[in-house]
């Protein structure tokens, strides 16, 4: 079971007139450490990660736009650019580079992003499941025109807009969700991610902090030749995750890990896409002997 969370500060900086936050875990003379979480997800989904390297490193966890206590944009597109460029702000802002980071998912996409477009600022990368869809689903996607693919984000946006933020009773009905959602998780891990995973409304009721409009898919998307240029720009060694159980496909299979200069690839038994939850003894066992210099 894991161990009881003594949690971090809370702080907030500003990208594109945007106010998002972040929190510290202290330790402000150690090697900084960035953690970056995945999609519809919030920064406290890293505690148990935070707590078992903040001895050994200054931990800051972001919230991206549009998630946890961070906030949404004006409009409806959430772009990775611009999750791109929040990320740019917050190292250029808190003075942290070079740094090393640990991104799961969409976190972890952008965190390959930003390895390659700034490969003096990072040391070491950890990437849970965060490549995207294998190249055959991609390549599924070529076949559809311009017209196609706007009036499908066009369709998505209008959809969302009139949805409404699904209301649960109680902190325990919300805390179930979140258990149906990834089995793997304990009762204890399904409580604290749910804990500071939910607003209470003013009617008592309770409803996920992220924005809905993030669901949307974007009419264009950087093409994947893009996308290795700048794994192939990363300078620094990469460790690639992903869970067995889980949509994503080993990049081994598929000759993407092949566009990294030093790459590992590892996958992990009875583990699905959140990774550092479903198997957090391994994957803090394996992370901790990446990351020491």
């Amino acid at each position: 079971m894991p161990e009881p969370i003594h949690g971090p500060t809370s702080h907030s900086y500003f990208s594109q007139r945007l106010r998002l936050h972040y929190v510290d875990w202290g330790n402000a003379g150690a090697p900084p450490l960035l953690l970056i979480h995945g999609g519809r997800d919030h920064c406290r989904n890293w505690d148990w990660v935070a707590e078992a390297l903040r001895k050994d490193y200054h931990i800051i966890a972001p919230d991206l736009r549009g998630h946890g206590d961070s906030q949404w944009m004006m409009g409806g597109s959430y772009a990775i650019s611009e999750y791109l460029y929040d990320i740019a702000q917050l190292l250029h802002q808190t003075k942290l580079a070079p740094v090393k980071i640990i991104g799961h998912s969409l976190g972890a996409a952008i965190t390959l992003r930003y390895a390659g477009l700034y490969p003096k600022n990072v040391t070491k990368v950890v990437a849970i499941e965060g490549m995207g869809p294998a190249p055959h689903r991609r390549d599924d996607r070529k076949e559809l025109t311009t017209q196609d693919r706007l009036n499908r984000w066009i369709d998505q946006l209008r959809d969302l807009s009139g949805r409404v933020p699904r209301r649960y009773a109680t902190l325990e009905e919300a805390w179930n969700r979140m258990q149906d959602a990834n089995p793997h998780l304990t009762p204890e891990q399904a409580r604290h991610l749910t804990i500071h995973g939910v607003n209470q409304n003013e009617d008592g009721t309770y409803s996920w902090k992220f924005d809905n409009y993030i669901r949307a898919s974007p009419p264009f998307t950087m093409p994947s030749a893009a996308s290795a240029e700048l794994w192939a720009a990363i300078e620094c060694p990469t460790l690639l995750i992903h869970g067995a159980d889980s949509w994503a496909v080993d990049p081994r299979t598929d000759g993407r890990a092949a566009h990294f200069k030093n790459v590992q690839v590892e996958e992990f038994k009875n583990a699905g896409h959140w990774v550092h939850h479903d198997q957090l003894a391994g994957f803090l066992k394996l992370v901790k002997g990446f990351l020491a210099d």
